[in-house]
């Protein structure tokens, strides 16, 4: 991998003029480090935040250049941490103290103390991670990279500076990133530091849900996250936070008759439709989409294996995990409900003849994730049979060209009914009952089955055919 070692133009801006001059003003040693440094060898496009380590108070530097920064906003201080940031145009200025960490065995939060560069260096969780930039006069702008960062990055591996048994245990945190940064970057994992994560998986259970969480959540974002849930997988961390996942893993065979590994194809259906989407909960939802199927799996001589329900199974299972990983249990997590209890529809529409009245209730029941749901189905076609593969797709277009049609006439993804429940008390001279109801389903039914268009006129009528058949009897100048 060719690196882009040229830090000159960046280092030439009034940002880093500003930095360096306060760094010699304050009397101090200060270096870039971490994300903005790796992120520039490796050509990417620059971190919006910048971690800047001092070798006194970073909470002083960072109230020094604050001053000096023009529209820069108010120092945030986090004392607990020894840490500052400054918001100075749309860039986030990280400062700490150089220092040293020791930890217990029951917490990753450290006990700090004040240290050198090299303790500082000593403690970031990979090589490439390690390397910094001088910001002080005599040699502005030097790397300094004291585990061969450099190499790792032209290699593409990822390595722990100490031994990785001390890293993992100290702060599990730090083999999600691995893994994460792994799937991110598209590097490969030091064997020794590959092994000490399955060694260390047990210590994962000690990080909070949250952390967790921003950790997958960054691998789903990926262009490629089965990669990482692979690695999660085979390390034993995904065992520990995802277990609905594992519980998909494996074939089975009775009579001659397998099933899929679900586990493996759930991973090729979160990739296929990253390919379309870059949306984080329709990727939850690909993800989770056939996590019923492990409870609902039986074997029925002579049908074979049968997942009955697995959607609606799912669909219960989802909630419970958003609850447990401490994830929103708001209209995200409503969202991804829905496109996992709704997953399989439009696969059977597209399996069968393309009615309009399919097509209806299928709008009208996804309303506006019609074309989220579309697009997870036409993700979820993983045949290897070319044939196969190119009629699925076909069926797919043509249920999308008659989603169009039938929204244009009957606007069913946002439905509301043509005439009110007071209308038809109004009209019929009734109290809050149970025949508005019956009146108010058999509207919708006749929308949905194509019978009448979703029309006020055409719903009047129906209303009162159907409250004749309930024997009401009907005020034509209440409407």
């Amino acid at each position: 991998m060719k690196l882009q070692k040229d830090f000159s133009k960046v280092l030439a801006t009034p940002l880093f003029e500003v930095l360096q001059q306060t760094v010699a003003e304050s009397n101090t040693l200060g270096y870039v480090i971490g994300g903005f440094v790796r992120d520039h060898l490796l050509n990417r496009s620059h971190k919006k935040d910048i971690d800047i380590v001092a070798l006194d108070s970073g909470i002083d530097l960072a109230i020094a250049v604050q001053n000096k920064l023009k529209g820069a906003k108010a120092v945030q201080v986090f004392k607990t941490y020894g840490t500052a940031m400054v918001h100075w145009n749309n860039t986030d200025l990280e400062f700490v103290g150089a220092r040293k960490e020791s930890y217990s065995k029951e917490s990753r939060n450290p006990e700090v103390k004040p240290g050198t560069l090299e303790d500082d260096q000593n403690r970031r969780d990979f090589t490439i991670n390690a390397l910094a930039i001088s910001l002080n006069k005599d040699d502005f702008g030097l790397l300094i990279d004291p585990f061969n960062g450099l190499k790792d990055l032209e290699e593409g591996v990822l390595r722990t500076p100490l031994d990785p048994d001390i890293t993992y245990s100290d702060d599990p945190l730090r083999m999600l990133r691995a893994i994460r940064f792994a799937t991110q970057l598209d590097f490969t994992i030091a064997s020794d530091s590959y092994d000490s994560i399955s060694r260390n998986a047990e210590r994962i259970d000690i990080i909070t849900k949250e952390r967790i969480v921003e950790e997958l959540n960054k691998i789903l974002m990926t262009p490629k996250p089965s990669k990482g849930f692979i690695l999660l997988e085979k390390t034993g961390l995904l065992q520990r936070i995802l277990p609905e996942l594992i519980d998909l893993k494996g074939v089975e065979e009775i009579e001659g008759q397998k099933h899929k590994d679900n586990f493996y194809h759930t991973l090729e259906v979160v990739d296929n439709l990253c390919k379309n989407s870059d949306d984080l909960w329709l990727r939850w939802a690909a993800l989770l989409h056939d996590i019923g199927k492990a409870p609902t799996k039986k074997f029925k001589p002579p049908v074979g294996w049968t997942f009955h329900n697995h959607e609606f199974v799912g669909a219960k299972m989802t909630y419970n995990l958003f609850k447990r990983m401490k994830m929103p249990l708001n209209e995200k997590m409503k969202f991804v409900q829905k496109m996992v209890f709704m997953s399989s529809r439009p696969i059977i529409i597209a399996e069968e003849q393309v009615t309009d009245s399919a097509i209806r209730r299928l709008v009208f029941d996804a309303g506006p994730f019609i074309d989220d749901l579309i697009t997870l189905c036409e993700a979820d076609i993983t045949t290897k049979n070319p044939e196969r593969f190119e009629r699925y797709h076909n069926n797919f277009k043509i249920v999308r060209e008659k989603i169009i049609l039938v929204e244009e006439k009957d606007h069913l993804r946002n439905f509301q009914p043509p005439i009110s429940g007071e209308t038809i008390m109004k009209y019929f001279d009734l109290k809050p009952s149970k025949e508005i109801g019956l009146i108010k389903e058999a509207i919708k039914e006749a929308i949905l089955e194509g019978e009448i268009p979703n029309e006020r006129e055409a719903a009047l009528k129906k209303m009162k055919s159907e409250g004749k058949k309930l024997g009401l009897t009907f005020h034509e100048k209440a409407i």
